[in-house]
């Protein structure tokens, strides 16, 4: 028996309670062999959680199957690239000399934001950088759109799915209108790239004006970075980690996140900053991270790496958060080798 199909037309104007009489019968995959169904059944969902109707019809009424979403999910491109390559791309002097501007016009702001949350002004405006090159670069996709694309027919649909209801629920409070809920095919939005969920969660109206808008106000922007930041367990007053320099023959084994050792023991085992100088006995626990694995760059990295990477599990983009962070207040450009 073939699935019956709704067009977008009847669904939205028939009344939420006559959905489970119109598929009665049908098979229970019915609803996902056809797009609009599926938003039918999202549209029950949202209003069982309390979204309103007219939020969830106005929304959904304008989402559309992106195909092209569906590519990238399934063929997204494999670039390989070592550390020093993804730090010339992500960290370059023109991203630098831009993070020194971004720090010093908002300095006031940023202050604030620090006495809010505890987290140093030079790590927001760092993530600020690699997450949207400080709202230059925040997507062009509707987020509506790419998240019941993906929900539907993506990898991992249960997951696109409670995200789509997040962003109907975010629109429902008022922080956004559908057309300006624009973010990644994958639906990170805004400045900051949050995703729905996170947005509910650590998304801030820092200057009260009655929304949380990570899109176009600056203040709910770089609040929501330092919130995101200090929820994941940010340590005030300490850094990310250094890159260091191993002695000959030392035991790669020991390196990775799993193992931590108090900085002095580091000294002990040769282990010496950049300029070959000693680490000193500090008692500050730090890992031995190597990104490219063994003969590449070496990092000794703290808490707040940890913190970084629960962010975005990526020992790259965390250590090119530390390098932007320490660039744009150091005198002289980083070495990337």
């Amino acid at each position: 028996m073939t699935p019956r199909r709704y067009s977008r037309r009847i669904l939205f104007s028939m009344p939420l309670l006559a959905g489970p009489a119109l598929l009665m019968g049908a098979p229970v995959k019915a609803a996902e062999d056809d797009f609009y169904s599926f938003l039918y059944l999202v549209r029950r969902e949202a209003a069982a959680r309390g979204i309103r109707t007219s939020t969830v019809d106005l929304a959904l009424r304008s989402a559309q199957y992106l195909p092209h979403v569906i590519e990238l999910d399934r063929h997204q491109p494999e670039q390989v690239l070592t550390f020093a390559q993804y730090l010339q791309k992500t960290v370059s002097p023109q991203r630098i000399e831009n993070a020194r501007r971004a720090l010093f016009d908002n300095r006031s702001l940023l202050d604030a934001v620090w006495r809010s949350y505890n987290v140093e002004p030079r790590f927001i405006v760092a993530l600020w950088g690699m997450e949207s090159d400080f709202g230059k670069i925040t997507g062009n996709y509707m987020v509506v759109s790419s998240l019941a694309t993906l929900g539907f027919d993506g990898r991992r649909g249960p997951y696109f799915r409670s995200e789509l209801i997040s962003a109907l629920r975010i629109i429902d409070e008022g922080n956004v209108g559908v057309g300006g809920m624009t973010g990644s095919w994958a639906g990170a939005m805004g400045q900051c790239q949050f995703m729905p969920s996170n947005f509910l969660r650590y998304a801030v109206d820092y200057d009260g004006d009655g929304r949380r808008d990570i899109w176009n106000d600056r203040a709910d922007v770089l609040g929501s970075i330092a919130n995101f930041l200090g929820h994941l367990g940010w340590r005030n007053g300490e850094s990310w980690g250094r890159r260091v320099l191993l002695p000959p023959g030392f035991d790669e084994r020991s390196t990775g996140l799993d193992f931590k050792r108090a900085t002095g023991e580091w000294s002990r085992m040769g282990v010496r900053s950049i300029d070959a100088r000693p680490l000193g006995t500090q008692g500050i626990e730090a890992s031995l991270v190597m990104p490219d694995g063994a003969g590449g760059p070496a990092l000794l990295v703290y808490d707040n790496f940890r913190t970084i990477m629960r962010w975005n599990k990526s020992t790259y983009f965390a250590g090119a958060v530390g390098y932007l962070a320490d660039a744009m207040v150091g005198g002289t450009p980083i070495a990337h080798g």
